[in-house]
Order: C-alpha cells, then structure tokens, then sequence
C-alpha cells in the first residue's frame, strides 16, 4: 500500500494542486489529509471545492474548528477571511470531519495530537522557542492510544518523521500551503522550513515496516505571495515568498 499524506493546505490551492500532480506520477493508492485545509488569505472557497471533489479521507484541524466558531475569540482574522468566503455546503463539509480517525486498526490519524486538535505531538515549545519533543513527551501525549504501528500528524507545518521505539512511527508531511509561522503559545516560537515549496509525505508498506518520504514540491508561490499581500498579510506573505518569519 502506498499513501500520500497531506495536511495545513491553508487555502493554498496552487500548491495543493502542485502536490497532487506530483503523487499521481508516483502511483498512490490513498491519499489523507489532515486538516487546516482552508484558513488563510488564499483560496479557502476553491480548495474546500477541489477537495469536496476528491475520494480522500479528510479530517478537521484546529483551524477548521475555528472558521466555524467565527464569532468565537478563538476565531483569528484569518479564519473570519476564510469563513466569509465559505456558503453553507462548504461549511456544512467541515463540520463532517472528524478530527481522529483508524484506518485498519493499527493506523492512527490525528492533525495535532490523538487527544487534541490543537497541540504539538513532535515538538515542545520552550521559552527560547521550540525542539524536536523527546520520547517520554511523545509517549505523553498518545494518550490512552497504544495500539497504533503508524500515527500521522500535522498541525506544526514541521515535516518530521520520528521512530517511538521500534514498533511505533509517526510521520508529520508538513504543510502543503504554509512553510512557516509564529506562535504565541505556550511562549512565543516560530517554525520554519526555510523554503517556499510544498510538503507532503509519501508511505509505503513494505512487508510488516512502514517507509516513509518526507517531500518537497516547488510550485508558483509568488501568485499566493501576491493574494497575501492583497488582504494585508505581510506576515503570511513573506512566509509563502521564502519559508521564513524574518
């Protein structure tokens, strides 16, 4: 079995589109996407349309959540954006997502960790920003969960793939749509990929072990450079322009 594993499009349909060329070369049997697909000063409409299109299992991510709570504080100007350009069907999409999911009993899929939508699995955020989380906090953080082989992550937009002991991995694809962002929460960090291009992650199994391809995938990102800059995002600009915050 071979899977594409996608997540934190943020409304970035160019790039999403750039990913999906790509893994349809290669040959791919399923394709999961995990979440915070449409927040953003993008195209949230037209990718919530090209994915509602798709045979893919989709769940929600935090951001999602916040589009439809868009009078909530939790609600960023981002979200709101996005929500002002969503009908009732598209909406009425996200709020059939899940937010976990198995696949085939051994397979967990989750956007932030397997209990919450909105924390860090493979990252710990420090007062001087955030590190790669050590097994212990990993462990932690599953959970009630101990019978997954394979768990697949996203939320941090940070592509990782990380060995829990030898029976255990967990596989963060990155963000299609956004390669870097700050945080006030715990404490003020960023993550940055240091590149403007797409991520995505390939698996593959092979016998009773799991590979997995961590991959990057450039596409026109000065038309979504352009758009971000148009509502008045310079942050999010010069993320998508060069994969960094400053």
């Amino acid at each position: 079995m071979r899977i594409a594993v996608v997540s934190d499009i943020h409304g970035n349909l160019p790039a999403l589109e750039a990913v999906v060329s790509h893994f349809k070369r290669i040959g791919i049997d399923k394709v999961i996407n995990l979440g915070d697909s449409l927040s953003g000063p993008l195209l949230p409409l037209e990718t919530a349309q090209f994915l509602m299109a798709q045979d893919w299992i989709h769940l929600a991510g935090n951001h999602d959540y916040q589009i439809l709570a868009h009078e909530s504080d939790q609600c960023s100007d981002v979200d709101k954006l996005a929500y002002s350009q969503l009908s009732t069907k598209e909406l009425d999409w996200l709020k059939s997502l899940p937010n976990t999911l198995y696949l085939n009993q051994d397979i967990l899929l989750c956007h932030g960790t397997p209990e919450s939508s909105n924390s860090y699995l493979l990252e710990t955020v420090m007062p001087y920003g955030a590190r790669l989380a050590t097994i212990n906090e990993i462990k932690d953080r599953l959970g009630k969960d101990k019978e997954a082989k394979l768990i697949l992550c996203g939320h941090t937009h940070q592509p990782r793939s990380v060995k829990v002991l030898d029976d255990l991995l967990i596989v963060n694809p990155g963000s299609v749509g956004l390669p870097a962002y700050s945080d006030g929460t715990p404490f003020f960090h960023t993550i940055e990929t240091g590149t403007p291009d797409a991520h995505y992650a390939l698996l593959e199994r092979t016998g009773n072990q799991w590979v997995s391809s961590l991959v990057t995938v450039p596409y026109n990102h000065q038309a979504m450079v352009k758009l971000a800059e148009s509502y008045h995002f310079m942050d999010w600009a010069y993320a998508l322009e060069t994969g960094f915050m400053n």
